[in-house]
């Protein structure tokens, strides 16, 4: 249930209204919006009796929220989140541009690609420190000395920085060094990781399931935000299914249809789709066509010698073709 206070309703309303719905047996979240407050009710089981909140002080109306995601869901917050880091803005209908190499391997690498996205318009820069790789024999990254060269590349180009958290140990590392705090396909489930996420300080980049369907989605966003971490950007990075000519499926209907459902921004991960880097632009033009709010792309200056995913990173020089071809669209930095 989502009780709407009135557009004069006082702080000390909105407080009494959460510790009666706390006597209720349930929690209140407060949900600011444009022009009045609303007060989420989270932990029931069953329809909840409205009644005794509508007598309250400051209150408006007490509406039933159809959706088993309340938090993420249109009907509590109708106007679209916009995520905002300095002077970057993720959703309001621009495009954030995301780019960097699939891991962080060293610190010429990363400057060298941070310097080329950003003089190409990127405004975050992306690389891995913690690689969860299907192989126990593959890169798994540098750990904290990938995420101290990050904090270099920030400080040396002013880009904001996105990485992943891959368990409740690195995520502590990743809040202090990174901006943004990735929660990669393989962990959207990893309902411990998730609400410690949702303890956080800095927004959390949520990627789809490897086969998640989109309710899954965002009850794992819902499991975020029922911990008081609103700043969330969820993640279209294609689906497995029955092909193999390309990585997986991106699934371009995902865009529309969580904006239908849900007020969180969502960007696409078009290099994970393809998993071949000669249907990045392609996909990342699609991308923008369906709305999405930003792209996240995989960017190396020597791909053929990348530690990992080489095959779907694009040439620097495909990287300036694709922000070309983007801008042409319209809709590239807002």
């Amino acid at each position: 249930m989502l009780v709407v206070m009135k557009n004069d309703a006082t702080e000390e309303q909105v407080q009494a209204v959460i510790k009666e719905i706390e006597k209720m047996g349930y929690r209140g979240i407060p949900m600011p919006g444009a022009e009045r407050t609303a007060v989420c009710i989270v932990g029931n089981k069953g329809p909840v009796d409205g009644i005794r909140l509508l007598t309250m002080d400051g209150v408006k109306e007490a509406i039933p929220v159809t959706k088993p995601f309340k938090m993420v869901s249109n009907e509590t917050k109708p106007e679209p989140t916009v995520i905002s880091i300095g002077d970057v803005k993720i959703g309001g209908g621009g495009i954030v541009m995301i780019a960097g190499p699939c891991a962080v391997e060293s610190e010429r690498q990363a400057m060298t690609i941070a310097h080329y996205v950003k003089a190409l318009g990127a405004q975050i820069f992306r690389g891995g420190a913690f690689k969860p790789r299907t192989s126990p024999y593959s890169f798994q990254g540098l750990g904290e000395e990938g995420l101290k060269i990050l904090a270099k590349v920030r400080q040396e180009t002013g880009l904001l920085i996105v990485t992943e958290a891959t368990d409740n140990a690195s995520i502590e590392l990743v809040e202090e060094y990174a901006d943004i705090i990735q929660i990669g396909a393989r962990n959207m489930q990893n309902y411990s990781l998730l609400r410690r996420a949702g303890q956080a300080k800095k927004p959390v980049l949520l990627k789809r399931g490897l086969a998640a369907t989109i309710d899954e989605l965002l009850m794992s966003a819902e499991y975020i935000m029922s911990e008081g971490n609103a700043q969330i950007i969820l993640c279209e990075r294609g689906i497995r299914t029955f092909t193999n000519t390309t990585r997986n499926t991106l699934d371009l209907s995902a865009i529309p249809s969580i904006k239908e459902l849900s007020h969180l921004p969502i960007i696409v991960d078009p290099s994970h789709a393809a998993g071949r880097r000669e249907f990045v632009i392609p996909l990342s033009k699609a991308a923008v066509a369906v709305g999405a709010d930003g792209l996240i792309v995989e960017v190396h200056n020597d791909p053929a010698h990348a530690l990992s995913d080489g095959a779907q990173s694009l040439y620097l020089e495909q990287f300036a073709q694709l922000m070309k071809e983007i801008k042409m669209m319209g809709r590239a930095g807002g």
